[in-house]
């Protein structure tokens, strides 16, 4: 293999196939990177197993080839390559890298011990705008859990139907739910539990301009089998491991009888809740809000600490009440509503509360936090 690519080329498509590549393993050639000649480009590759990303990189190909070389590695040395352009070319299990004076030679491991890519079938794939895609995935992916003993939490629903799709994460104790409205098309329900770190690549990799290919891998007899799904915009591709399982029904956890309703501005309630944190429990974070009419009083009491109190108007008419939350679920919850005014509803302190966008700008958003028991 030999080839001549721009040393701006190489940086970008070593920069965004890197970050797939893990910071341990036992596998050694899962810390490299793949590359493989395609007529007047190069294909770049690397995957940790459960996340693959593809790029390919214009380049002036002499000779046809594919290795794998250390990622890392050469993602440092291209860092610090003057800005000519940059010869690559290998002997054996060899990648050598030639600018201006600079030369270095690094050992490889065969191509074709390198892990196969998930076989998504891009032909029938379905269309996406990328616009809609992140919109969900920033509006959702934080709210999903990292413990270990419910790994279907561990990753995020997303649920694609004909006219709409939509994107659910939840850790059982908070849960973020947007939608939004697709064009028209022939796409046929189905629904994947796809992992945040796939999401976080999409988002990475994919622009909002993109229109995106969604795809999945199908069996001999052309059902899905949803193992693995492709996300493929112009000369980008990620692939990721589906996590199999059921989602549990996140409609019954939603209230839908909170006849209480506050409206409140989104940056006041933030930084007050975030002047309460300072002297909540570093392990229950809890503070309490009690709303009157027009206002609501935020309190902290930690016997060890000492104790706190701030409050702020809002438009709220219905009877009083005190309701205990975690400081961190409320401040993750209201960094990602897209209004300046939220809408909060509850209807007893021990009931689950929610939080939604207000105004003009609202869109189909809605997340939900669990009360924290209040001890007199």
């Amino acid at each position: 293999m030999k080839f001549t690519i721009t040393r701006q080329n190489l940086h970008n498509g070593l920069a965004a196939v890197s970050a797939s590549i893990p910071s341990k393993t036992t596998l050694p050639v899962l810390s490299n990177i793949l590359f493989e000649t395609d007529g007047d480009g190069v294909w770049m590759s690397g995957t940790d197993l459960d996340v693959s990303v593809r790029v390919r990189v214009p380049a002036e190909i002499h000779e046809a080839g594919s290795l794998t070389a250390p990622g890392k590695k050469l993602q440092e040395i291209t860092r610090e390559l003057s800005p000519a352009p940059v010869e690559i070319s290998t002997r054996g299990d060899q990648i050598a890298l030639a600018c201006d004076n600079s030369n270095f030679k690094l050992n490889g491991l065969p191509a074709d011990e390198f892990p196969s890519l998930p076989a998504v079938d891009f032909e029938a794939a379905v269309q996406v705008a990328g616009e809609d895609l992140q919109r969900l995935i920033q509006h959702t992916s934080f709210a999903v859990s990292t413990e270990e003993s419910r790994p279907i939490l561990n990753g995020v629903l997303w649920e694609l139907r004909e006219g709409s799709m939509r994107m659910v994460a939840t850790n059982g104790h908070r849960l973020a739910r947007m939608g939004v409205a697709t064009g028209p098309g022939s796409i046929t329900s189905t629904d994947f539990i796809v992992p945040p770190a796939a999401l976080s690549q999409v988002q990475r990799l994919l622009k909002d301009a993109d229109e995106i290919e969604v795809a999945w891998d199908s069996g001999a007899d052309g059902a899905a089998r949803k193992n693995h799904l492709g996300f493929r915009s112009g000369s980008t591709e990620v692939y990721t491991r589906l996590i199999e399982g059921t989602y549990p029904n996140y409609e019954q956890v939603i209230p839908k009888d909170n006849d209480k309703h506050a409206i409140i501005d989104k940056k006041a309630l933030e930084s007050a809740v975030r002047r309460m944190a300072v002297v909540a429990s570093d392990q229950t974070h809890r503070i309490r809000l009690r709303f009157e009419t027009d206002r609501v009083h935020l309190n902290v009491l930690t016997p060890d600490l000492g104790e706190g109190h701030d409050e702020l108007e809002l438009s709220y008419g219905g009877e009083e009440i005190e309701i205990g939350f975690n400081a961190n679920y409320l401040l993750e919850v209201l960094r990602y509503m897209p209004t300046a005014e939220v809408k909060l509803s509850f209807k007893a302190p021990e009931r689950a509360a929610t939080i939604e966008p207000d105004g003009e700008d609202a869109a189909d958003y809605l997340c939900l936090v669990m009360p924290l028991r209040l001890l007199d």
